[in-house]
């Protein structure tokens, strides 16, 4: 059986010339063991090659979240940050970190499809490939060994043969020797000898062809089968090692396919850091909290030698009121906000019912006329002496409404909270969304009209007058959007006069001439009021000047204010003369501001300019509220 082994021991000169078929004919195990680790290689591989796509996964979550955690927060005071260069840059810093976040998504996801997938499917045909190799190889060895045991038999049978006629030969020479022995007997050991011989000599026969038949199955096993099935093994192997060093270049391609993104979105970190423009920002603070307002004058000389002698008179709150009343241009200490006429309907809200709308859709005036708003029950006087005690601890109106202002978060429409320079930005920025929204508007009403010229021209392909509801609609719109822009355009041009003035030295020096020589000079030379520079006023805190202001200026601080801010327009529906007192008359169709919404009691205050304003009755128009004016 082992006699052509040592033909088998050939070196091989070359790696590439190394067939296992030859050069391990013997080594079928440790093959076998050597194909099972390399496909546990192959599952470790593919198992690094999933845990670090989960690494990926993980850290892109972890840059995005990252990101997204000092992004700007709507509607919060972050995204007034971003006014600034650097602020802006760090922003565009986030955006670029959410890129490259993404590019280690792509690494994953790339991982997963050309590696993790390819190798597990892959890895499953090699176990089924390899199990079928091995089968074959175990299938041709148990078939040899089989052979050889069929040999082996027919050989110890052949021996006992040979050694059963050499005995029975033996016998008969004996028996044949011996004079004795009948010839009977020697004729019979004669016969036995040549039937030993006879079955010595099949056994033979049967041994020689089990031989032949066993060297032609071994060399069939050793130089075809085997090498067969080993070379397929070995390709096998090759391919399982190939297919290695593919999912390793494919991993390093997948690394490289992203180093080109990653790469501009890093340009974009230092372009984002180039952009930041030191100058530009401290710019952008002055336009942010600039004011306006001129710095404060000299402050003048408060003589507290001279005497000051009074009687009991001139201290008294009843006869103060025509004894030492300053000149009404500096007495103004914008200590009320309203007119004398809006104080009266603040304190008194209507109580009679208005009429009821016409039946018609043009209706005439009305007979009788609705009836002006009554006066209240209670007393002017206790009203009166309620909002002066409530309001004393207050400087003046104005600082007290910036700091409601400030409490609340909001506040005039006219934004007359805010110094100068930054109510004239706001009312411009107002002013632009104002035009985006009307042009918004217009490029719609444009649209629906060239669509119902198209329905005007084929009728097939829809109804005309299904459009008029949305054109009548847009148009209301646009009127809404006109009257608020006119609004804001006349605070935006009041507010440009003021700065013009201030900002002209001549003009500004008359003015002050005049201030001097219009405010007397009381007792210890101090003024009563001044400006102070964020546009509040402030007041003398003295027990005379305070008592004098509560009597002599609650008749003339009314006159100057600024007008109630508006909540909304309105279009009258039917015509009404407003007769009666505290009403105002309007016409069909006419446009005019709301002030004061209806209270329930069926009126609402409105206003067709500075001057002319009063009550109609609500049934009799179509309101349309501003709500950010109507909240602040």
């Amino acid at each position: 059986m082992h006699r052509n082994r040592g033909s088998f021991g050939r070196i091989c000169t070359e790696t590439m010339s190394c067939r296992w078929g030859t050069e391990l004919w013997d080594q079928f195990d440790n093959l076998e063991k050597h194909t099972h680790w390399g496909i546990e290689f192959v599952e470790r591989y593919t198992k690094f090659v999933k845990e670090r796509s989960e690494i990926e996964i993980s850290y892109a979550k972890q840059i995005r979240n990252l990101s997204k955690k000092y992004q700007p927060k709507k509607n919060s005071r972050e995204e007034d940050e971003y006014k600034y260069t650097s602020c802006r840059a760090f922003l565009m810093t986030l955006n670029e970190l959410n890129d490259y976040a993404g590019q280690h998504e792509v690494i994953a996801e790339n991982l997963t499809t050309h590696i993790i997938c390819e190798l597990t499917r892959y890895i499953q045909e090699l176990k089924a490939e390899r199990k079928s190799h091995f089968h074959d190889g175990r299938r041709a060895q148990q078939h040899i060994e089989n052979s050889w045991k069929q040999l082996e038999s027919s050989k110890r049978r052949f021996e006992r043969d040979c050694k059963e006629a050499d005995r029975a030969q033996q016998y008969f020479d004996k028996i044949d020797a011996d004079i004795n022995v009948t010839k009977a007997d020697v004729e019979k050991a004669r016969q036995q000898a040549q039937l030993k011989h006879q079955v010595a000599e099949d056994s033979k026969n049967e041994y020689l062809t089990y031989l032949q038949k066993f060297n032609k199955e071994q060399n069939e096993h050793y130089y075809n089968l085997i090498p067969h099935i080993f070379q397929k093994i070995q390709e096998m192997e090759e391919k399982r090692i190939e297919k290695v060093g593919e999912s390793m270049k494919t991993y390093a391609e997948v690394n490289r396919k992203v180093l080109p993104i990653v790469s501009k979105c890093l340009d974009g970190m230092t372009n984002a850091a180039a952009s930041i423009e030191p100058t530009m920002d401290t710019k952008q603070v002055v336009e942010s909290f600039k004011s306006g307002f001129e710095p404060p004058g000299d402050v003048e000389v408060e003589d507290y030698s001279l005497s000051m002698r009074r009687t009991v008179s001139e201290s008294s709150y009843l006869n103060s009121r025509g004894e030492g009343k300053p000149s009404r241009s500096n007495s103004r200490g914008k200590l009320w906000p309203f007119k004398r006429n809006k104080l009266m309907s603040l304190l008194a809200s209507p109580r009679q019912p208005p009429p009821p709308p016409p039946t018609s859709p043009s209706p005439g005036a009305v007979p009788n006329g609705p009836q002006s708003p009554q006066q209240p029950k209670e007393p002017l006087s206790h009203r009166l002496n309620e909002f002066m005690t409530s309001k004393h601890k207050m400087q003046c109106l104005r600082s007290l409404t910036r700091g409601l202002s400030l409490k609340l978060g909001s506040g005039p429409e006219d934004c007359s909270h805010l110094p100068p320079e930054q109510r004239r930005k706001k009312l411009q920025a107002k002013i632009n969304d104002i035009n985006k929204e009307l042009q918004k508007e217009v490029d719609q009403r444009d649209a629906l009209t060239k669509m119902k010229d198209v329905y005007v021209k084929n009728p097939h392909m829809g109804d005309p007058n299904s459009v008029d509801p949305r054109l009548e609609e847009i148009g209301q719109d646009i009127d809404k959007l006109e009257l608020e822009s006119r609004k804001y355009e006349a605070w935006l041009l009041e507010v440009e006069t003021r700065l013009a003035e201030k900002s002209d030295p001549h003009r500004r020096q008359s003015g002050l001439y005049e201030s001097n020589a219009t405010t007397p000079v009381n007792n210890n030379c101090a003024p009563v009021n001044r400006e102070s520079p964020d546009g509040s006023y402030t007041e003398d805190h003295s027990t005379e000047h305070h008592l004098k202001s509560r009597s002599t200026d609650f008749d003339d601080d009314f006159d100057d204010e600024d007008p109630l801010p508006t909540i909304g327009t309105c279009k009258s529906l039917y015509p009404f003369e407003g007769q009666n007192e505290g009403t105002i008359s309007m016409a069909e169709g006419e446009l005019l501001y709301v002030i004061e919404e209806d209270k329930g009691d069926g009126w609402t205050r409105v206003r067709r300019n500075e001057d002319e304003e009063g009550y109609v009755p609500t049934s009799y128009i179509k309101v349309f509220f501003d709500t950010n004016a109507k909240d602040s």
